[in-house]
């Protein structure tokens, strides 16, 4: 029994090495140009007025809103959204009842775009997989996956 933990551990940490050797090798500048090559696809494709922001992410400001608030990590903004992927699928959605978030504790797709828009604006950005979950998968998002997203702002503070 002792020999079966050892051998248990030992393919435990193998595992371990094998995914951190994985991960080492993955190519951020790569990755951001399939993404980027993929969203101008997508936005050609489906007629989407979008702009570029210099960190890759693109966006299209459907109402701009109002206020002066200039955004950091510790803004707190309530927001009605949905999260889409390209394919449609809808991975998260407030349903129609705005959370309240930290801008700094979203991902930085997030902290990217909403500073685009002011209290009772509406944004729909496309962000590359970089600045969402990465090479991980979460929940129903495979990895690498490219975000959609449509927010408005019910509140910024």
């Amino acid at each position: 029994m002792k020999t079966f933990k050892h051998l248990l551990l030992l393919a435990c940490v193998a595992i371990s090495f094998t995914a951190c050797s994985n991960k080492d090798k993955f190519d951020v500048d790569a990755q951001l140009r399939s993404d980027t090559t993929t969203i101008r696809k997508f936005i050609t494709d489906n007629k989407i007025p979008a702009l570029k922001d210099k960190s890759g992410i693109f966006y299209q400001v459907l109402e701009p809103g109002s206020g002066n608030v200039t955004y950091s990590a510790s803004t707190s903004v309530t927001a009605d959204y949905e999260g889409k992927l390209l394919s449609g699928l809808v991975f998260d959605s407030s349903k129609g009842t705005p959370l309240v978030f930290s801008l700094g504790g979203v991902i930085t797709g997030w902290q990217i775009a909403i500073p685009y828009i002011q209290k009772g604006g509406k944004i729909r950005f496309i962000i590359p997989s970089y600045y969402g979950y990465a090479n991980s998968s979460v929940g129903s998002i495979p990895a690498n996956s490219i975000l959609d997203f449509t927010v408005t702002l019910a509140d910024v503070k």
